[in-house]
């Protein structure tokens, strides 16, 4: 990260022909900043940015004979859109589009810029994020992206919360020491985000999806924080985690364990959604810039699956699903067909999307013969048993960090799968991994204890999504496995020591960042924070360290399990 020790960023492995994840952090492209914006027959006098008071802006162009319309209420310039003839002057935050055209015919693509206006200046250590909704509660445009998660109702929220909203997004990075909002952005763009989650959506601080969009209100591709250029990004709120690192501890452990996991970067956000300037009380605290799980080049990266590839060997990846236990509202819900033997439940295909039937077909197909091969009087044969049908290595590090950290969600919700073209199936990508390593619940899925295995906690769950992962950990070579590769972990990247260092490199440089934290949201010492039951510790640190305490000893306990 260009702010040095202030953010993190975690491994996104790729999944080439064969389905192996391999180191992800591909470089990111000058001409890719997205600090500017698109190269067009019109020119901006300003460049997007901040202003206090007010800010002129003139548009020119070098186009022959052609005239400029623009718009300022967030849709596409057109014919019949205001023509341009003198500098406009703007004391709101607002977005500017703008089009030439020739004999009414328009030149290029449309173009645009992004003023935010503000009334204070900030200066930080991290990353900032400013998000500026233009004073405006709803309304979506463009492409909106596609499914807005989530089920509803949840309390004191309705549809219209998941409903995408226009925004300004900007990004500032320290140049030197500090970040701040009076410099040149680092990344400024049109954008659209909504509320997203589960449970933590009912928390105070809330979670975003965020989509960076372009002028026409489609997909923009941007690099965020020193990650590679995508459009679709989530803006996750550590709020039960009062350590702040619980979701960056396991993304950043998961490509040195072989698992794809997202990359991340610390931030601190501002969100604006009033007709005024942004002030100091829009802070809403430190947050985690994560990276979508999708089938990218930069992400995950597989074959992609096309309309028309209904046979083999191209239907046979690449695929991405996840299971979502007691999720009601699942989108492309793989059904398992009467005539399956060992059925799954509460599964949802990722991608591709739309998957058409055929391709359903060949995955129901392919589960089925899983759940097969698990139930055979010798599941582990090479031939006939799992080992033909899945990446057993990516399974057993799966174990282990669901075991490790005992998250409450544990195999059977937000668990990813993903299966590349003529490969097997792989556990992962990771993802959600807040409630961990003493936050969480000490009744029902029951996380908190030090001893005792999540997979007896959650074994309910089972018969609601699919029994996959308690087959293989009943089965004998399938354990031997998990016995020797924590064993290897133990005298590697998961001793004592290099729990301990990984807790250090992560929170290097957030300790003002979390005083100002939990400046704005006071909940250190309040055990039950959402659903959620928390730790007490009355600072930062102290947090950090029972969360560190709570890993080693945890560790200490599986050591006389796994042996």
């Amino acid at each position: 990260m260009s702010s040095g020790g202030t953010t993190a960023s975690g491994g996104a492995p790729t999944a080439g022909a064969s389905g192996n994840p391999a180191s992800g952090g591909a470089a990111v492209q000058p001409e890719d900043d997205c600090a500017l914006p698109p190269a067009g027959p019109v020119q901006f006098s300003v460049p997007s940015g901040t202003f206090e008071g007010s800010v002129t802006v003139a548009l020119t162009t070098s186009e022959p004979d052609a005239e400029i319309r623009y718009t300022t209420d967030r849709t596409p310039p057109t014919v019949a859109s205001p023509l341009y003839g003198e500098p406009l002057t703007f004391t709101l935050s607002t977005e500017l589009r703008a089009q030439a055209f020739v004999n009414g015919a328009p030149v290029g693509a449309p173009q645009a810029a992004v003023y935010v206006a503000r009334a204070f200046d900030a200066e930080h250590d991290l990353p900032i994020i400013v998000l500026d909704a233009y004073g405006v509660d709803g309304g979506t445009g463009g492409s909106g992206g596609g499914s807005t998660g989530g089920s509803f109702p949840f309390p004191g929220q309705s549809s219209a919360d998941r409903e995408w909203k226009n925004a300004a997004v900007m990004t500032f990075e320290p140049d030197g020491a500090l970040a701040s909002l009076s410099e040149a952005p680092t990344m400024a763009s049109t954008a659209a985000y909504h509320l997203r989650g589960q449970s933590s959506a009912l928390y105070e601080k809330k979670p975003y999806r965020l989509e960076v969009r372009d002028a026409l209100g489609d997909d923009r591709d941007c690099p965020m924080l020193g990650m590679p250029s995508e459009s679709d990004w989530v803006l996750h709120p550590p709020y039960p985690d009062k350590a702040l690192i619980r979701n960056a501890f396991v993304y950043s452990l998961g490509p040195e364990l072989g698992l794809a996991a997202p990359r991340f970067a610390f931030a601190e956000l501002y969100l604006n959604t009033k007709a005024r300037p942004l002030e100091s009380s829009d802070y809403q605290g430190v947050y985690l810039l994560v990276e979508t799980i999708k089938n990218q080049k930069h992400r995950l990266d597989l074959k992609q699956l096309e309309p028309e590839d209904t046979t083999l060997p191209t239907i046979s990846g690449g695929y991405i699903f996840k299971l979502e236990w007691r999720v009601t509202s699942i989108e492309q819900e793989l059904v398992c067909p009467d005539t399956t033997l060992y059925c799954w439940d509460s599964l949802e295909i990722a991608d591709p999307e739309p998957v058409n039937a055929e391709q359903e077909a060949y995955l129901a197909g392919f589960l089925g013969q899983l759940g097969l091969a698990l139930h055979y009087a010798t599941p582990s044969d090479p031939e006939t048993g799992y080992p033909a049908l899945i990446d057993t290595a990516s399974f057993v590090n799966q174990v282990i960090v669901h075991e490790l950290s005992r998250n409450i969600d544990a195999y059977t919700r937000s668990q990813y799968f993903y299966k590349d073209r003529n490969g097997k199936l792989f556990a992962g990508p990771l993802w959600d991994y807040d409630v961990i390593a003493g936050v969480g619940s000490s009744s029902g899925f029951a996380n908190l204890a030090i001893e005792g295995f999540q997979y007896d906690s959650v074994a309910s769950r089972f018969s609601s999504t699919a029994d996959w992962f308690p087959r293989l950990i009943a089965d004998p070579v399938f354990h031997a496995a998990l016995v020797a590769r924590w064993k290897e972990l133990r005298a590697g990247v998961l001793s004592d020591a290099e729990i301990t260092a990984r807790i250090t490199r992560l929170t290097e440089g957030l300790a003002a960042a979390a005083e100002r934290n939990f400046q704005r949201w006071d909940n250190l010492t309040t055990r039950r924070v959402g659903v959620f039951d928390t730790p007490t510790h009355a600072t930062w640190e102290a947090q950090v360290a029972g969360m560190r305490d709570w890993l080693i000893a945890r560790a200490a306990w599986l050591d006389t399990q796994w042996q």
